[in-house]
C-alpha cells in the first residue's frame, strides 16, 4: 500500500483507535469477572447512552435485573447499592464500546470530505465499520443468552464475542502499521522464521479464545496449581462428558487443562521466535521479536499467577491485558518481517 501524508495522519489515527479496542477488551474482562454483565438487561443504543438518574430510575433498573434468573438464584437479597456496583461495570463497558463507534466514523467522515482517504484503503475502512457493528450485535447476542434459563452467558457466545474484538484488533493495527510504515521486502528468506512468526499470530487469540471458555465456565476457580492438576498433569474428569467433544467446550477441568497445553505451546513458539530472530538484519524484525520475548514473559507469569491465586478480578483483568499486548508483538513482528521477494522471471 502506498502511503503519503494524509495516510499516515490516518495510520495515526488508526493507531489511536487500536488502542482504544485495546482498553475495550479488558475493560470486557474485569466486566466478565465481576459477573456484571448482565446488570442491563436490555440493548439501547442511542438512549442507553444516558445512565438512570435519580432513586425511581435506578428502582426500575433494578427492578429488570431482579426478574432474571442470576439475581434469583445467585443474587437474592442484593442491595440497591450492591446493583450500582455491577450496573457502573457493564455501563462503562458499553459506553466505551459507542465511543469506540463515534471515534471511527467522526475522523472517518472528516477525512472523506476531504478526499483525503486513498481509494484502495476505502474498502478497509467500511470493513472496519462493518465488523465494528458485528462485535456490537455479538455483545448483545452474548448477553442475551444469560437473561432466561441461565445464570450466566453462554461460554461459546463470550468466545465468539472475544475472537471478533481481537479481529477488529488485528485488522486495525495491521492497517495503521501499512500506513505508517509499510512493509518492505525481505532481504533474504526463513522460511522457518516466516512460518514461526506466522504461526504465532494465530496462536495467540487462539489461546485467548480457549482462556474466554476457560471465563465462561469459572473453570480457573478450580485446580489452583501449577503445573499439577490434582495428582497429575491430566485432570481425573477429563473426558467425563459425552459425546467426547463436549468436553473441550463444556467440561471446567478439561477447558482449563487446554487452555495450559494451548498457552504453553504459544509461549514455546513466542521463546523461538525470538530465538530464531536474534540474529536478524532486519532491526524492525529484530525489536519486535524481542517485544515477543518481553511480552510472552510476562504473559505466563500473569496467567500461573491468576490461576494460583484463584482469579482475583485485577489479575485476571491484568491476563487479559496481557494477551493484547502479546497478540500486538506478535502481530508486529508478523508486519516487521516484510514481503516475500516478488517472482521474477529468468
Amino acid at each position: 500500500m502506498t502511503t503519503n501524508a494524509g495516510s499516515q495522519a490516518i495510520g495515526r489515527w488508526l493507531a489511536l483507535w487500536a488502542l482504544m479496542i485495546a482498553l475495550l477488551i479488558p475493560i470486557g474482562g474485569a466486566t466478565r469477572l465481576t459477573e456484571s454483565g448482565l446488570s442491563i438487561t436490555e440493548w439501547q443504543p442511542i438512549t442507553g447512552v444516558i445512565p438512570p438518574v435519580g432513586d425511581r430510575a435506578w428502582a426500575a433498573e433494578f427492578a429488570k435485573y431482579q426478574q432474571i434468573p442470576q439475581y434469583k438464584l445467585l443474587n437474592r437479597g442484593m442491595t440497591l447499592a450492591e446493583f450500582k456496583g455491577i450496573f457502573l461495570w457493564e455501563y462503562v463497558h458499553r459506553l466505551w464500546a459507542r465511543l469506540l463507534g463515534v471515534a471511527l466514523a467522526i475522523p472517518l467522515l472528516w477525512f472523506g470530505v476531504r478526499r483525503r482517504i486513498p481509494r484502495e484503503l476505502w474498502p478497509r475502512l467500511v470493513g472496519l465499520l462493518a465488523l465494528l457493528g458485528a462485535q456490537g450485535a455479538l455483545g448483545w447476542w452474548m448477553v442475551e443468552s444469560g437473561l432466561s434459563v441461565r445464570t450466566s452467558v453462554s461460554q461459546y457466545r463470550l468466545a465468539a464475542h472475544l475472537v471478533t474484538a481481537l479481529a477488529l484488533y488485528a485488522f486495525t493495527v495491521w492497517t495503521a502499521a501499512e500506513l505508517i510504515a509499510p512493509r518492505a521486502e525481505r532481504a533474504t528468506r526463513d522460511t522457518v522464521l516466516d512460518a514461526s512468526i506466522a504461526a504465532l499470530a494465530l496462536m495467540v487469540p487462539f489461546t485467548a479464545a480457549s482462556g474466554a471458555f476457560v471465563a465462561g465456565l469459572q473453570a480457573g476457580k478450580i485446580y489452583n496449581t501449577f503445573p499439577l492438576m490434582g495428582s497429575g498433569l491430566i485432570p481425573v474428569e477429563y473426558g467425563n462428558l459425552s459425546p467426547w467433544w463436549r468436553n473441550l467446550f463444556d467440561n471446567p477441568a478439561a477447558v482449563q487443562f487446554d487452555h495450559r497445553v494451548i498457552a504453553t505451546t504459544t509461549f514455546a513458539l513466542a521463546v523461538w521466535v525470538w530465538f530464531r530472530a536474534r540474529r536478524t538484519p532486519n532491526a524492525r524484525l529484530l525489536r519486535a521479536s524481542r517485544f515477543v520475548l518481553a511480552a510472552a514473559l510476562l504473559q505466563v507469569a500473569l496467567g500461573i499467577s491468576t490461576l494460583l491465586l484463584a482469579v482475583p478480578t485485577a489479575l485476571g483483568v491484568a491476563h487479559q491485558a496481557g494477551a493484547v499486548l502479546l497478540f500486538t508483538a506478535a502481530l508486529l513482528a508478523l508486519h516487521a518481517n516484510g514481503r516475500a521477494p516478488a517472482l521474477r522471471g529468468p
